[in-house]
């Protein structure tokens, strides 16, 4: 049968989730400020430091859907669902080297947005449009994979109804988000994410050190998962080598193009708080690697998938899930007491909230600074901006809301994993141009059309005859069997690294040939001192300084 509702799980999720909208709410007076200015609702004023910006990014990428889709991923297939551990790793250095230099060209010239930067560095509104638009399309699913974080929660308190009732706990969560983001901006999850990044590291180790004992420690969570199922991976094996290294290099470097991590980032006080939670951070992949353990333990608790389950049955002690995503409610609905499932569940809905807030904010900076301002109304005021980012913001949750209540969550899904290989495209204009002006600004958006179609078309041709799109994608033989490298490795590798290695190839080549017949390619509206990162006003400030 489905989880009844408990009134002290209950009880207790309704209580944290009562304290981080009043804390939403406040956070408008929090280092007041004129939040009719996008630099104030959109980046917060660019004031945060060390610990509010670990906080903000934290709470920012490791999200409700990781928590409940990285434990359920290695439920479903083990080991390779471990790829989100090195990625994350690797993603930290790109960060400490990169980013404080997006950081102080873009306080030296106003940037709100990646794509700022692009039209001042290359002086071209088509590629800064088309970094834009990548963003929102790329940022929309992740928004919605928000709520699905949300709706499996719900389903775990037992709050499933019929019809428009079955919805309602997650409109109302949707309204309430709504109004602190429209109220306080980039303030709301940036307090939020205190709240909620602490709740998550006392869930993480309550689960990873009560679970095993238990189940009678690592080494029997270990034996009992591969009893309950044998066909599940314990290690990565030379068919998933080439597969597992390019997707967890390729989501590196994707990561912090997004336009919510770009946000985080972009909010610091100086690119030396850049530098320091890219050492920090790695503390949240410790956690990250913890949490993928999970998916062990479901298996060895002996959780199974009956897709004809309405999100989670219980038996006794015995748990059925729909699909792997209700893996981890279902976990703590079995192991822990009823007090202790309204706080864990609490966590995943605030892990939720601060994500999706700062997403839609992200989105919002885009369409305003980028399309709106770009293209519509060049001489709008500071106001003009914050009012209609504000309004986007809204417009950008609510298409998640519709797109989660009535299209079916595994579209979600694969949106997502389309987007990551979308932004991914993103990486030459943003990332190279930080550090040259080589690349010709028409071979960059030939370049990023290419892999754009490139990275697609790979998706859905690996994804024939799925139900679901793969991001692998498999170089054949002429026989149409898979090429093998060192006579023992097949060459399947993430589409969106191919497709961004073509999209970089092509953006040189065409620059050779386009600076070499000297087709004009703009005036760069940054000096080479814009991008002196260790050099900033003020004296250096304390860890505490926050």
């Amino acid at each position: 049968m489905q989880p009844a509702i408990n009134v002290v799980s209950l009880a207790i999720f309704l209580v944290l989730f009562f304290l981080v909208t009043v804390v939403g709410f406040l956070a408008a007076r929090w280092r007041r400020a004129d939040l009719n200015h996008l630099n104030e609702w959109g980046l917060g004023g660019r004031t945060f430091g060390t610990v509010v910006t670990w906080f903000l990014l934290g709470g920012d990428l490791y999200t409700a859907y990781t928590f409940v889709a990285v434990p359920g991923l290695v439920f479903l297939q083990g080991a390779p669902g471990f790829f989100a551990v090195p990625y994350t790793i690797i993603a930290y250095p790109i960060v400490f080297i990169v980013f404080p230099r997006l950081w102080a060209v873009a306080k030296k010239h106003g940037y709100i947005t990646s794509a700022d930067f692009v039209a001042g560095r290359f002086q071209s509104r088509g590629l800064a449009l088309a970094v834009a638009l990548t963003g929102i399309l790329a940022t929309m699913p992740y928004i919605a994979l928000q709520l699905v974080g949300i709706q499996v929660v719900l389903t775990a308190l037992g709050l499933q109804g019929k019809g428009v009732l079955a919805d309602l706990p997650l409109i109302i969560a949707f309204v309430v988000l709504a109004a602190y983001t429209y109220t306080s901006g980039l303030r709301a999850p940036a307090l939020i994410a205190l709240i909620k990044d602490l709740l998550i590291y006392l869930v993480v180790i309550v689960i990873i050190i009560a679970i095993p004992l238990n189940l009678g420690g690592l080494d029997a969570v270990f034996k009992l998962a591969h009893q309950h199922a044998p066909k599940v991976a314990m290690t990565i094996g030379a068919a998933g080598t080439n597969q597992f290294w390019t997707l967890a290099l390729g989501s590196a470097l994707a990561l912090f193009l997004y336009p919510h991590a770009i946000t985080g980032v972009l909010s610091s006080k100086d690119g030396r708080v850049v530098k320091r939670n890219a050492a920090f951070l790695t503390a949240y992949s410790l956690m990250l690697g913890l949490l993928a353990l999970a998916g062990f333990m479901g298996l060895a608790a002996g959780i199974t998938v009956k897709p004809s389950v309405a999100g989670i049955a219980a038996n006794g002690s015995s748990y059925a899930v729909q699909s792997s995503n209700y893996m981890m409610p279902a976990l703590i609905l079995q192991q822990f007491p009823t007090w202790f499932q309204g706080v864990a569940f609490a966590a995943i809905v605030i892990g939720a909230l601060v994500p999706a807030a700062i997403m839609s904010i992200a989105a919002a900076n885009l369409f305003t600074r980028n399309v709106y301002t770009a293209y519509f109304r060049s001489n709008a005021t500071p106001a003009d901006e914050a009012r209609v980012a504000r309004i986007v913001s809204l417009v950008v949750k609510l298409g998640a809301l519709v797109f989660i209540i009535f299209i079916p969550t595994a579209n979600a899904i694969n949106f997502q994993l389309l987007g990551g290989v979308w932004i991914l495209q993103t990486l030459p204009p943003v990332v190279i141009g930080l550090y040259t002006r080589f690349l010709h600004r028409w071979a960059l958006l030939v370049g990023w059309a290419v892999g754009m179609v490139a990275g697609t078309w790979m998706v859905i041709s690996a994804s024939s005859g799925s139900k679901s799109l793969i991001s692998a994608f498999t170089i054949r033989n002429g026989d149409g069997s898979p090429l093998l490298l060192f006579g023992k490795y097949p060459a399947t590798f993430y589409a969106g690294l191919i497709a961004v290695i073509l999209n970089r190839g092509v953006a040189v080549v065409l620059s050779l040939v386009l600076n070499a017949v000297r087709v004009p390619n703009g005036r760069d509206a940054t000096a080479s001192d814009d991008y002196m990162h260790d050099v900033v006003s003020g004296p250096e400030v304390a860890l505490t300084g926050d």
